[in-house]
């Protein structure tokens, strides 16, 4: 018995003894662990304090590089062709993005678009380098400044608030976006295609609507103030010699709702001390030459509607249609009985435009577009990308279809595109002065009088490669 008991005892204290052991060690363990964890707490907020900083410190860039094909037929009112049955260009985007903070970045684009094998300076300039469109027109191949500003987006109140000053995006806007197989940059693009320098703000309203925003847009296209050294007057003051005032716009962009797939954008500007050309001898005398003149302001207002889908799920083709319409209008208000537009008298006109895109077997898009122009239209479009003048401003008709087809994921693809612009007004693509003068097309005794034979059609196929990454 007592044997037994004394085994008893051994095998207890044993026991305790390797578990006390356990324990110790288990605890030892366990002390080792936070202890490394807390190691690695502190070496993971080193390295992402590390990472931030190099994020901040590294500017990214993107690139869009685009080879295009285009045949350009033209039909005067008089029966004349001209053609050019093989204009090649390349245009070239590079995008620049830094972010120093999590509430602001800058944002630039440097561009170039030209011919093959030719420089502005043999094709002779003209308008091509206008600040308007300098990056829309085919030049040369130096690097220009499409867009530099930076974007500060705070949140006041409660409110996400947005401020923005530089070389703004105004081109590629709402609604063109569709056919240019761009996203949708700030103007509409009914009524607003081309490069401004300004600002914005706006303040998100889509904790009340869905979607909803209030955009306050300004900018300036024209800055009248001598060069420096200038013998002829003093350093960046007002050319008093100089016809032209600075013309500036201010425009409003509201949209009032957007779930996702219904959406309404609206906007209202004006422009003040829009410029044209004095061609018919207003001011009295022969001009040697069209003199550019400050002529009075401008007014446009807009509503485009947007569906992304057809129903509720109905089927896959359906989900995937895109539909849209748009209605602008324009006004002009000449000053000091300038003939804008031809006429001394406020001119109102409208323009509307629809259009749908859907996919289609190959995994593209497939798009059909429609715009009339009314006597008077005018809109701000001279950047719009197209070979044969802006569809958007067209007096008359516009038709315009197209295939978009990816060929490698997102970053190569073409386009097959066919516009075809039927005038039934003289003037569609001018300035805003008398040389913007509508003259109906019929009106043949006008034009033969005034020695004109312009353009009553147009038409360019398109077909591009396009890279961008």
């Amino acid at each position: 018995m007592k044997r037994i008991i004394r085994l008893s005892t051994i095998a207890f204290l044993s026991t305790t003894a390797f578990a006390s052991t356990d324990a110790d060690r288990l605890t030892e363990l366990e002390a080792k662990i936070a202890k490394l964890e807390k190691t690695q707490a502190k070496q993971t907020k080193k390295i992402s304090a590390v990472n931030r900083l190099a994020n901040k410190d590294n500017i990214k860039w993107d690139i869009d590089f685009r080879t295009t094909y285009d045949n350009l037929q033209y039909k005067t009112v008089n029966g004349e062709k001209y053609s050019n049955d093989a204009l090649y260009s390349n245009r070239l985007w590079l995008g620049i993005g830094y972010a120093p903070v999590d509430t602001m970045i800058f944002k630039a684009q440097l561009s170039f678009n030209k011919a093959f094998g030719a420089n502005n300076g043999q094709r002779g300039g003209g308008y091509d380098s206008f600040d308007w469109i300098v990056n829309e027109n085919l030049t040369d191949d130096t690097l220009k400044v499409r867009e530099a500003y930076w974007f500060w987006y705070p949140t006041v109140g409660g409110f996400p608030l947005t401020f923005s000053v530089g070389r703004r995006p105004a081109t590629n806007g709402y609604l063109i976006n569709l056919r240019d197989d761009d996203k949708a940059k700030s103007p509409m693009g009914h009524i607003i295609n081309m490069e401004f320098d300004g600002a914005s703000t706006s303040i998100k309203l889509d904790k009340y609507v869905s979607g909803s925003y209030f955009k306050l847009c300004i900018g300036r296209g024209l800055t009248n103030a001598t060069a420096r050294f200038d013998q002829t007057g003093i350093d960046y003051i007002k050319d008093g010699g100089n016809t032209l005032d600075n013309m500036d716009l201010i425009g409003i962009i509201y949209k009032p709702y957007d779930d996702g797939q219904y959406s309404l954008m609206t906007n209202y500007y004006r422009a003040f001390n829009v410029i044209g050309n004095d061609m018919t001898n207003q001011n009295g005398g022969t001009p040697a030459a069209p003199v550019m003149t400050t002529y009075g302001e401008m007014d446009g207002a807009i509503i485009s509607g947007k569906i992304d889908g057809i129903g509720d799920e109905i089927n896959d083709f359906l989900d995937e249609i895109t539909i849209f319409a748009s209605f602008a209008w324009s006004q002009t208000r000449p000053q000091d009985n300038q003939r804008m537009l031809g006429s001394a008298d406020k001119e109102s006109a409208t323009s509307y435009w629809i259009g749908t895109q859907m996919p289609n077997l190959t995994g593209g898009r497939f798009g059909l577009e429609y715009n009339y122009g009314s006597k008077y239209w005018r809109p701000f479009t001279y950047g719009e990308d197209t070979m044969i003048g802006s569809k958007m401003a067209v007096r008359g008709s516009a038709y315009e279809a197209y295939w978009t087809q990816p060929i490698i994921d997102n970053v190569f693809s073409m386009q097959v595109r066919y516009t075809y612009l039927d005038y039934d007004y003289s003037g569609s693509n001018a300035f805003f002065g008398d040389g913007g003068r509508p003259i109906k097309l019929t009106d043949t005794t006008t034009l033969t009088t005034m020695g004109m034979d312009p353009v009553e059609s147009a038409q360019d196929i398109r077909v591009y490669f396009r890279y961008r990454y």
